[in-house]
């Protein structure tokens, strides 16, 4: 299976969201620089995770991304549905019943068992996503990093951090 890289890109913006201060913003094109991206494809994303109420647009000169949710209430699962939609990475188009001789349409009543165990693979893989949120991804990180990471993810925001006067979601937790 393969997701696009706009997967990648939503997860990461959102664990430097989860990082700020509840007044805090930051803009596409800060997240884009931040990861090396492109602003255009990433602010595509960061749509679709405000569509999906995971993040909040901010309006205005001093605007930008904030989470609309407490960190330990997104999981990456909730990314990945907002990135790429709802749909089963396997689609089956019953190819079964295509070629030469095609047999009667009775003779596929059974569920095509290809179709079955890819979606019975992908239940196990969306339970799995389902069990990790942003809190945990980011205390992985400050548990394994030396203070480089976090030293750069600070440093990054003393010059790109944005106060919004629009009031914070209430965090709960």
């Amino acid at each position: 299976m393969k997701l696009g890289d706009g997967v990648e890109q939503a997860i990461h913006s959102v664990t430097m969201l989860a990082i700020l201060p509840q007044d805090g913003v930051l803009s596409a094109a800060a997240l884009a620089e931040f990861h090396g991206v492109s602003t255009s494809y990433l602010l595509k994303h960061l749509q679709a995770l405000s569509r999906a109420g995971i993040a909040l647009t901010v309006p205005g000169p001093k605007g930008g991304y904030r989470l609309a949710k407490p960190p330990a209430r997104i999981t990456v699962l909730d990314i990945v549905l907002a990135v790429e939609g709802p749909e089963p990475a396997f689609r089956c188009k019953e190819i079964r019943q295509n070629g030469p001789s095609p047999l009667p349409q009775e003779k596929f009543s059974a569920p095509c068992q290809i179709n079955a165990a890819m979606l019975r693979a992908e239940r196990v893989y969306r339970n799995e996503l389902r069990k990790i949120t942003i809190a945990d991804l980011n205390a992985r990180v400050v548990e394994t990093d030396d203070g480089s990471i976090v030293q750069r993810g600070c440093a990054f925001l003393s010059e790109h951090l944005r106060t919004s006067k629009t009031p914070p979601q209430p965090q709960e937790d």
